[in-house]
């Protein structure tokens, strides 16, 4: 069965691939159709809700089950920002050195033990103008003066993780699928996705 995976965004594609592999899927991406669908505007005011935006409007648009993903960094000092404007949080030209510098700037006065957040993950499949499954993870860390590693993507450099010693930028592919947000969502959505797909079959 082919799955389509609902971003632009090479690295987490990459990431929710990895994750899906072993389910046998052929996985493809927007990019590697013709023509590729338009990407979905985010105009939720949740994770839940861009999640479900996204894997709807890529699965009406392609007709194949669809799995999406929106995730974000919560910081506490900041009352939950960025949030779901995690990925464009400098502005409409936003890139991850400008998001990060940015969130820097904003944290600046607060103090290390003062320093926490979470980055959260919502992940949706859907099909045929149905949302078949909704999975959520978290993961706890604390928000560094300065990046560290060159791995992962968006904050992954400032978000230290105490009980790895790292940020997710200092980790490989296989640790960060066990203990990130997106990985503890993916996870939880291939324990339950093969009865989900059952249960949709004629009978």
């Amino acid at each position: 069965m082919r799955i389509l995976i609902g971003t632009g965004n090479a690295k987490k594609k990459a990431e929710i691939a990895a994750l899906l592999a072993p389910l046998g899927f052929e996985v493809v991406s927007p990019s590697d159709l013709t023509p590729p669908p338009p990407e979905p505007d985010e105009t939720g005011d949740s994770f839940e809700a861009n999640a479900d935006e996204k894997a709807l409007a890529y699965a009406a648009a392609t007709g194949l089950l669809t799995v999406a993903d929106d995730s974000g960094l919560e910081v506490d000092a900041l009352d939950g920002r960025p949030g779901v404007h995690s990925a464009r949080y400098s502005g409409p030209d936003a890139t991850d050195d400008r998001n990060n510098t940015k969130l820097l700037h904003e944290l600046a006065d607060v103090p290390d033990d003062a320093r926490g957040g979470g980055y959260i993950s919502v992940v949706t499949i859907a099909r045929s103008g149905r949302v078949l499954l909704r999975t959520r993870g978290t993961c706890r860390g604390t928000l560094l003066r300065e990046g560290r590693g060159t791995g992962g993507f968006g904050y992954d450099p400032l978000f230290y993780v105490p009980e790895l010693g790292k940020t997710f930028a200092e980790i490989t592919p296989e640790e960060k699928a066990a203990i990130s947000h997106r990985g503890k969502a993916l996870a939880e959505l291939k324990r339950r996705l093969p009865d989900v797909l059952k249960a949709q079959e004629p009978t």
